[in-house]
């Protein structure tokens, strides 16, 4: 399966979610393939990926919410260790999906990306940088420990899926405001964790 690539990288949101149509051919469509796309870009772009995927239909693939979350969890801890470019493995993206249903999620998620860039903003821009962007990190890797125990809920992943998806967001767009939403919603999701298992 091929990839192609063009001369001009995503400047917002919704450009990066047009990439992953336009730089990608075939088929079928791996997620590796959807991450080789977006990591050169940034953490935030990878992350912002991630979050989408978790809160959109493309997780009733079978196995997909625990992927998800465990790629979150890779890229997380890649931050919370400092690494200035994210690193994956690309066996651990096998999982395939149809193009029909990746034009669909884009088509489908483009309209929120236009949403948010026009929300965001660069705000309270020290949260996205050292050493503050080491909390951030623990919040992103925290929930995507909390998918885990939550994929046996229906509907449960949603809640973190909603919180990695602000983090990418505001690292993307340097939006430290969407970054305090985001925490906001990890403790939802820690919460709703912990009342399941008492």
């Amino acid at each position: 399966m091929t990839s192609r690539k063009t001369s001009q990288p995503a400047q917002n949101l919704t450009g990066l979610l047009d990439c992953l149509v336009t730089e990608t051919s075939g088929e079928t469509v791996t997620l590796g393939q959807l991450m080789g796309i977006v990591e050169r870009r940034s953490f935030g772009a990878v992350i912002l990926l991630l979050g989408l995927i978790a809160v959109s239909p493309l997780t009733i693939v079978p196995g997909a919410t625990w992927a998800v979350a465990a790629a979150t969890l890779l890229f997380s801890v890649q931050l919370l260790f400092g690494l200035k470019h994210p690193m994956m493995s690309r066996k651990l993206f096998d999982l395939k999906m149809p193009r029909p249903a990746l034009e669909t999620f884009v088509k489908t998620t483009r309209n929120l990306a236009h949403v948010a860039d026009k929300l965001t903003a660069p705000r309270l821009g020290f949260l996205t940088r050292p050493p503050f962007v080491i909390g951030v990190a623990l919040v992103c890797t925290i929930a995507a420990l909390v998918t885990f125990p939550l994929g046996l809920i229906p509907l449960g992943p949603v809640l973190p899926g909603i919180s990695i998806l602000l983090m990418g967001i505001g690292l993307t767009a340097r939006d430290g405001v969407f970054l305090l939403l985001s925490t906001l919603a990890m403790a939802g999701a820690v919460l709703l964790v912990v009342r399941w298992l008492t």
